[in-house]
């Protein structure tokens, strides 16, 4: 009797996961009023579905969290299971036992998140144990599998994840991080391997690992778009997943991933956070974070909520689908299709390549005085301060076409962290030919001198800055990310007076640009 209370009413204690630290930026724990929002969204599906059925009064639905870390998806579950089928299941002992034999699942990430998700869901270590609130398990993992999985190697790289070999080829006594969920051609099977062959799961549901560490490259590897695929390839009847909004727009090897997921129209709810922090304190990942809700049984538009700034979210029901890139804020819309209506070539048309001279960002092959012979100014940056040196013309690795050209150089990274107003890009500058720069910077050719300070007027402007901000979701600004913003006439300074009048915003639409834009130095306000 005693064991049953402590089990009732543990929610009358101080909550522990509320004060757990993150293992890193990439593991991140859930707080459970997180969890528990993400729960309350799937229970308003199933009951939409359901004509109004409680998924916590159902005995028969079964749950999995492939990548469960404190385990506090699986206890929240259980808790509302508890509750919801006592006219059901009267005896509190049976009814525990049968949901957390039958209902609850998980898969550990690592031998240490295994042991703490069985501590929150059993109230032990061990599903066994002598402090265990369940009976009817004979092994002490009870429903939370984990032994350690290993990569698979192929040409350095493991060929289920992508992880480098010279990271995480590790020994027995570190964690390698191959993670079992996607560590297998036949997900189906791999689950029967763990749970039983006739194993079918209705929600799959969980915060999975985000990324992973890259061999000698600046950007890290995503990685959770492997654990959604999979789940998908599961056929469940939902599927919750908490991931970076980094897919919106952009993300390492994301473009097949985004097509698919802003084309299944499966999605139902898509649930967005600007600023990463707001649902994770403490966690500073660039891009913001998102959960999603999968229903097998929805076609049709996605109900977005979008939380801006902190501030009231803004909830639409949208067509995930209407651009090759997801716009984040519904308030853009109208503007970004009165801009695309007058099919304006975009200014990428007269913008330079990724790495255009072959000169890495670290470069450091020039000299602090100009030289004799041809000498051209190369623009770099050296400990993150601006510098211009000198190297001989013959000795640029590619891009010789470009030195004479005028151009306006834009520095391809500027973080901000969803501030709002955003700034968007640092400052840019004109650099006369001959001349090359690193790749810390893209550039906008131009014909002569004059033209290039009025390009360079241009991209202060707010007008630019939004256009590019709806496609900028992380501080990477590569050419992509320049598709919207149109090219003008270069014969004037634009102000965004004469750009929202050229395009018929209403002054609505001007305030909103003005808002979520502040003033950049050397622009006309």
């Amino acid at each position: 009797m005693m064991e049953q209370a402590s089990f009732a009413l543990r929610g009358r204690n101080p909550d522990v996961l509320t004060c757990i630290a993150n293992l890193s930026n990439d593991e991140v724990f859930t707080p459970p009023e997180f969890a528990n929002r993400m729960l309350d969204t799937l229970a308003e599906a199933w009951a939409a579905d359901n004509e109004g059925a409680s998924i916590w009064a159902d005995s028969s639905v079964r749950f999995l969290d492939p990548f469960t870390k404190s385990g506090v998806f699986l206890r929240e579950i259980a808790k509302r299971l508890i509750a919801g089928l006592e006219a059901e299941i009267p005896d509190l002992q049976t009814r525990v036992d049968h949901i957390l034999t039958q209902q609850v699942f998980g898969i550990g990430i690592t031998r240490l998140t295994s042991l703490l998700a069985r501590r929150s869901l059993y109230c032990s270590k061990h599903a066994t144990g002598e402090h265990s609130v369940a009976t009817g398990f004979a092994n002490d993992d009870g429903n939370i599998w984990f032994e350690r999985t290993e990569h698979s190697w192929k040409n350095d790289k493991c060929e289920f994840c992508g992880a480098p070999r010279a990271i995480f080829d590790r020994g027995p006594e570190l964690e390698n991080h191959a993670y079992a969920f996607i560590h297998t051609n036949d997900i189906r099977a791999r689950l029967g391997e763990l749970f039983g062959a006739d194993m079918q799961f209705d929600v799959i549901i969980g915060n999975p690992p985000y990324q992973l560490a890259s061999d000698g490259g600046t950007r890290d590897v995503p990685i959770y778009n492997r654990f959604v695929d999979a789940a998908l390839q599961l056929e469940p009847k939902f599927i919750a997943m908490v991931t970076p909004s980094r897919w919106f727009a952009g993300g390492l090897g994301l473009d097949e991933f985004r097509d698919r997921m802003l084309g299944d129209r499966r999605l139902r709810s898509l649930v967005d956070y600007a600023k990463m922090d707001t649902v994770f304190p403490g966690v500073d990942f660039e891009g913001g974070v998102s959960y999603f809700l999968w229903d097998r049984a929805h076609n049709g538009e996605c109900e977005v909520t979008h939380f801006f700034n902190e501030e009231t979210p803004e909830k639409t029901s949208r067509n995930l689908g209407e651009f090759d890139v997801f716009v984040r804020n519904p308030n853009a819309l109208s503007i970004l299709r009165k801009v695309r209506e007058k099919a304006e070539p975009s200014i990428i048309d007269i913008m330079s390549t990724n790495n255009e001279f072959g000169l890495v960002t670290n470069f450091r092959g020039f000299s602090d005085k100009k030289g004799g012979g041809d000498s051209i100014a190369v623009h770099a940056i050296r400990n993150t301060k601006r510098v211009i040196g000198w190297m001989d013309r013959s000795e640029l690795p590619k891009g010789h076409a470009l030195v004479d050209v005028w151009k306006v150089l834009i520095p391809k990274s500027y973080g901000e962290r969803g501030a709002i107003p955003a700034q968007i890009l640092g400052p840019t500058l004109v650099a006369e030919p001959p001349s090359a720069s690193t790749q810390t910077y893209v550039f906008i050719r131009a014909n002569n001198e004059q033209e290039a300070r009025y390009i360079e007027h241009y991209t202060k402007t707010r007008f630019f800055r939004f256009l590019l901000s709806l496609r900028k979701i992380t501080q990477h600004a590569a050419k992509p990310v320049y598709t919207w913003v149109p090219q003008q006439t270069w014969d004037r300074n634009w102000t965004d007076a004469d750009l929202y009048a050229k395009y018929g915003f209403t002054d609505e639409e001007a305030s909103f640009i003005q808002k979520m834009i502040r003033p950049m130095a050397g622009a006309d306000d």
